[in-house]
């Protein structure tokens, strides 16, 4: 199953309350909570994300629901992805390595380059299956895309027509948000088209906007976990777990540190990455048992399982009980 950060949702509680619903309400008729779109960078299998927009859409009679809450959006919704690709050269460099770094916002997705005569085209594939379609999830993730490309060439997002696949409503084609949006309903693909010329255009690096990202996040190391490296190792791990990618290599990087240099000076504090990887999984499990609302495989999920089965046997070698066990037993205290 495939995972989105939970940042892709910004706005959507205040979205609801404007068109007249209860944001909660809807969240849990999905299985969600508040509580998990509290850290943007928390973790939400790919599927409820889809379930959510569609309920929403429906409860609030808006057809247009992933478009509106991505209008309401910035870049911050894309997590790191924009910065990771800002020291690229050109346009066409960062969108080759947009692919390399897409995981870390959600997986599932992939961005496809198709040229097309003077024009590229920008199309999204998301390899999420919901019963209830991913309509409002594909408005909202082409809308992302647009705001991407657009932070890229230092122009607006509407500078863009939004192709989308699905069909819509003679009324929803025809309202003024379409219209000023450019929307565009049952096209071929879903995506932006993009002058082949641009490819070489030079990508614009908003140097302030990079340092305040990465000032932004020492200063958050720092203010937490003043000269403990242990407790910052273990702030990276805990936001590399979902992605799957969560290696010494990975984390030592993102410390600014060589990984055995990490590894000698955590053995210097009396701990280890192995031993610290441990305990940030057991302290998740279990804060995420005691609350109740996801269930054991979205929480083995997030922790970077790909199997709930060897979830459930490292949590009993923790604890020495099962998850369904531990979560029976600690629910009622």
């Amino acid at each position: 199953m495939h995972i989105v950060r939970s940042g892709a949702a910004d706005k959507f509680d205040s979205l609801v309350s404007e068109l007249g619903q209860n944001p909660v309400e809807i969240m849990a008729a999905v299985g969600l909570s508040a509580a998990q779109f509290r850290d943007p960078d928390t973790y939400l299998a790919y599927p409820r994300l889809a379930e959510l927009l569609e309920e929403a859409a429906a409860r609030c009679k808006q057809p247009l629901f992933g478009a509106l809450l991505a209008e309401r959006q910035n870049l911050q919704s894309l997590g790191d992805l924009p910065m990771l690709v800002s020291r690229a050269e050109t346009v066409g460099d960062a969108l080759a390595r947009v692919n390399d770094f897409l995981y870390l916002h959600s997986s599932g997705v992939t961005l496809n380059t198709t040229p097309q005569d003077d024009w590229v085209r920008l199309s999204l594939s998301i390899d999420v299956h919901s019963e209830r379609g991913i309509a409002q999830l594909m408005q909202l993730s082409v809308s992302h895309l647009a705001m991407f490309i657009a932070s890229l060439l230092d122009i607006e997002a509407n500078h863009f027509s939004l192709h989308l696949t699905q069909h819509a409503s003679f009324e929803a084609e025809q309202s003024e948000f379409a219209q000023q949006n450019k929307l565009r309903f049952g096209d071929k693909f879903d995506g932006i088209l993009l002058k082949a010329s641009l490819l070489n255009a030079k990508n614009h690096q908003d140097e302030d906007a990079l340092e305040r990202h990465f000032q932004q996040h020492l200063k958050e190391l720092q203010t937490r976990y003043p000269n403990n490296l242990s407790d910052q190792a273990a702030n990276m791990i805990g936001r590399l777990l979902s992605t799957g990618e969560c290696s010494v290599e990975r984390v030592a990087r993102a410390l600014d540190l060589h990984p055995r240099m990490l590894q000698s000076k955590l053995k210097q504090q009396g701990t280890s990455y192995r031993q610290l990887l441990q305990q940030v999984r057991q302290d998740f499990a279990e804060q995420r048992l005691i609350e109740n609302i996801q269930s054991i495989t979205d929480i083995a999920l997030q922790l970077g399982y790909a199997e709930t089965a060897v979830f459930s046997r490292h949590f009993r070698s923790w604890t020495g009980k099962s998850p369904s066990q531990w979560r029976q037993d600690n629910s009622s205290e």
